[in-house]
């Protein structure tokens, strides 16, 4: 097991320096679910405030570009591509996010801030229509690049194990 990096020998948080670190290519994906009634589902297409897949996609885009805006000790970072895909499910929508950087750090925090925010800008888009939207599930899915190497969740979300390559 690791020592935690955003710490100081005194236990005092800090700003990890990457200014050592070889710049490589990297990737990571992340997924989220927002459960709703099938009556919310189905009646998507025709909400007024919007498209609610576009608008959460451009949220989500918009999100990850911000992550170090948001999570205190992350460093803004120069990403190359983002990605946000929505899909029906049979109880709801699947969040997925693609995030892409040539960098000394990785870009873990930026995917899972991309399917955060499409997911919670879908219930503000949809909580007059239901106020019992679930968001479940946020997760890492994969991540590639960097000194640690590629890591895949495991297919089961109840049973995640790191696949180190």
């Amino acid at each position: 097991m690791g020592k935690l990096s955003h710490f100081d020998k005194l236990g005092r948080a800090r700003m990890v320096d990457v200014s050592a670190k070889p710049e490589t290519s990297r990737r990571a994906s992340a997924s989220v679910m927002v459960k709703m009634k099938k009556s919310t589902l189905t009646a998507l297409p025709r909400n007024p405030k919007g498209d609610p897949f576009e608008v959460a996609r451009i949220a989500g885009i918009s999100a990850a570009k911000r992550t170090s805006d948001l999570i205190p000790l992350c460093h803004p970072l120069r990403l190359s591509h983002v990605d946000v895909q929505l899909e029906k499910c049979k109880n709801g929508l699947r969040i997925s996010s693609l995030v892409s950087s040539t960098g000394p750090t990785g870009v873990e925090m930026e995917a899972l801030t991309a399917a955060a925010v499409a997911a919670l800008t879908v219930y503000d888009m949809c909580k007059a229509l239901e106020r019992g939207i679930q968001i479940t599930d946020l997760h890492l899915q994969e991540k590639s690049g960097g000194k640690s190497g590629t890591y895949r969740a495991s297919a089961s979300p109840r049973k995640r194990k790191p696949v180190r390559s």
